[in-house]
């Protein structure tokens, strides 16, 4: 951990002041207490985010901005430790597998209450009961314009969901046989094979718990209007604007020394688009936490290490690597992108040293592997990133795949439109200027840049209205699969004009999926990690993408937040953060 420049320091604050002005930016002391075992209750947390929402019902959310949202409001049956990413208890408090291992069956925490909300009578949220789990399983089996996760989550997983979904399409409503309810604690799913990666899907957004007294309240309005178990409950929603959540008084969380949690009294998330201003908040005190640095200031704000040696920073700097890769890809259904000496091409053209140390300049690592990012944990276990062959820099075999295809020198090739993203500063234009740059000099191709929101781009990409465009895939969970589950042939609609939530590129492989799908069936993790690699190696030859660089986290925290620690997926949980108070930090 380095320690760097600017904090001032955050001061808890009433609900009554979170409800009526959204947070005190000037950080006055107010009423922020210890507590047993050194922790201090109150506050308010300040965050934000630089693309909007797009959704935070569940089975809807398919980007990072709303799960980091949503993850403060909901639960699952079991989460992550914010530490390691080991899985831990969550709604459910045990369970046990089957000996076959294709059936585990769940005990829920007793006395867990839904928030408060007008849904309820008197507006008085109830009890968690077996059957809510049930029902929200059956509507993540069902289809639905809202429904973005099913593919993800228990599809050719759960016996029955595959059923459950089909019958929907057609307005009917069919339970998912493989899951049930034994009593008001208890629920059982069973699974059409064993699969290793079961438990980490449950921790996802679309296996989130809601009462369907909030469905039918609120129906379509859930990508708003959010009622969970979880730490927090929203209390205002003013998209691209701020967000706040207040502390669930009800929460049945407790920590060791017998302290309610959260500790918090609330979070407010605002939604400052450009980097640099919001640096220059986080600099003024006014935000306490925020996450991946603008390249243009990059170096300005990594390089005093001296300084932070000495201890003598003003905030603290986290870093670590991500399970991210950030990639342009390819549509490959499209009559541009079809043949596979020019997806080949495309990859060969391109220096990802150069990109790397010169465009994000250290903000990342050239994707020299393939797309799994490398993970020492990863390579340890079996995943041996050594054997893959992934792409160089090899401007004359580029041109050479180019003159295979039919294209020499370019020529006769269509010019193309390279769709990015807005938001997040400046680094997504300037990888792409880079590439455009590349592709001309290397491959004679014209490439012209488009730049949409980001609502408009994901919209894009899973309708096939863009061929060749920007993405970057955050794991779901700490394990190759969730990046390798991108390319699965069965993700792909039967038609061009259907949405495509996760196989953007429409890739399809059968011995691709025959590996991936193996995968899941061994239990033995050296041996599943070593067939997970011969898809990928299957993946690069194919060459249905172009990994550019994996991410690495960085997080600047005022010097007064405590345990809001770096992992690989960023994942965020709130419910043991403080905040000291200015008079008890100890002076550097």
């Amino acid at each position: 951990m380095n320690k760097f420049i600017g904090a001032i320091i955050y001061s808890a604050m009433t609900i009554g002041l979170l409800s009526s002005c959204g947070g005190d930016d000037k950080n006055k002391d107010h009423g922020s207490s210890e507590a047993p075992g050194g922790v201090y209750l109150g506050g308010i947390m300040r965050l934000n985010e630089v693309e909007n929402i797009k959704s935070l019902n569940p089975i809807s959310i398919n980007d990072v901005v709303s799960y980091h949202l949503a993850a403060q409001v909901y639960e699952g049956l079991v989460k992550y430790n914010q530490v390691d990413l080991s899985l831990m208890p969550g709604l459910a408090t045990r369970w046990e597998i089957s000996e076959d291992q294709t059936e585990y069956t769940f005990h829920l925490r007793s006395g867990v209450k839904f928030h408060d909300d007008p849904c309820f009578p008197e507006g008085k949220g109830r009890v968690l009961n077996a059957n809510d789990v049930k029902n929200c399983f059956d509507i993540l089996c069902s289809s639905s314009a809202a429904n973005n996760t099913y593919d993800i989550t228990f599809k050719d997983r759960v016996a029955g969901a595959n059923e459950s979904f089909e019958a929907s399409k057609s307005g009917k409503k069919l339970a998912v046989s493989g899951i049930k309810v034994s009593n008001d604690s208890t629920i059982s799913i069973k699974l059409i094979n064993k699969d290793a990666s079961f438990l980490y899907i449950l921790a996802m957004p679309g296996c989130f718990i809601y009462p369907q007294e909030a469905l039918s309240k609120y129906g379509t309005e859930m990508r708003v209007k959010t009622v969970g178990t979880g730490p927090f409950a929203m209390e205002t929603v003013k998209e691209g604007e701020v967000i706040i959540a207040k502390k669930n008084p009800n929460y049945w969380g407790v920590d060791a020394n017998g302290n309610k949690l959260p500790y918090l009294d609330g979070i407010k998330w605002t939604f400052i688009r450009e980097k640099k201003s919001e640096v220059l908040e986080f600099k003024g005190g006014k935000i306490d936490m925020i996450y991946r640095i603008p390249v243009e200031m990059f170096h300005e704000l990594m390089g005093d290490l001296e300084k932070a040696k000495d201890n003598k920073s003003e905030f603290i700097i986290l870093n670590s690597p991500a399970l991210n890769t950030n990639y342009f890809g390819f549509n490959c259904q499209s009559a541009t992108f079809s043949k596979k000496e020019v997806r080949l091409a495309f990859n060969y053209a391109i220096d990802r040293q150069k990109i790397a140390v010169f465009t994000i300049q250290g903000e990342g690592e050239a994707a020299d592997y393939g797309f799994v990012p490398y993970n020492e944990a990863f390579e340890k276990a079996g995943y041996n990133y050594k054997n893959l062959k992934g792409f160089t820099y090899d401007p004359e075999k580029a041109k050479d795949l180019m003159k295979k295809a039919g294209y020499p020198e370019g020529k006769g090739f269509p010019k193309l439109t390279l769709e990015i993203n807005a938001g997040g500063g400046d680094r997504n234009i300037l990888v792409a200027e880079v590439v455009q740059k590349m592709l001309k000099e290397n491959l004679n191709i014209d490439v012209e840049i488009n730049t949409v929101p980001f609502a408009e781009h994901v919209e894009n990409m899973q309708s096939a209205k863009t061929d060749f465009y920007r993405a970057a895939w955050v794991a779901d969970y700490p394990d190759p699969e969730t990046f390798l589950t991108m390319f699965y042939g069965k993700h792909v609609p039967k038609s061009m004009g259907d949405k495509a939530y996760m196989n953007y590129g429409r890739y399809v492989n059968p011995r691709f999926d025959s590996l991936f799908m193996a995968a899941r069936l061994i239990g033995d993790k050296a041996k599943r990690y070593e067939m997970l690699l011969q898809a990928e190696q299957l993946l690069l030859d194919d060459a249905p993408l172009m990994p550019i660089f994996y991410d690495e986290n960085f997080r600047l925290e005022q010097l007064n937040v405590r345990n809001l620690p770096e992992n690989l997926m960023n994942y965020f949980d709130l419910t043991t953060t403080y905040l000291i108070p200015l008079d008890k930090m100890k002076k550097k």
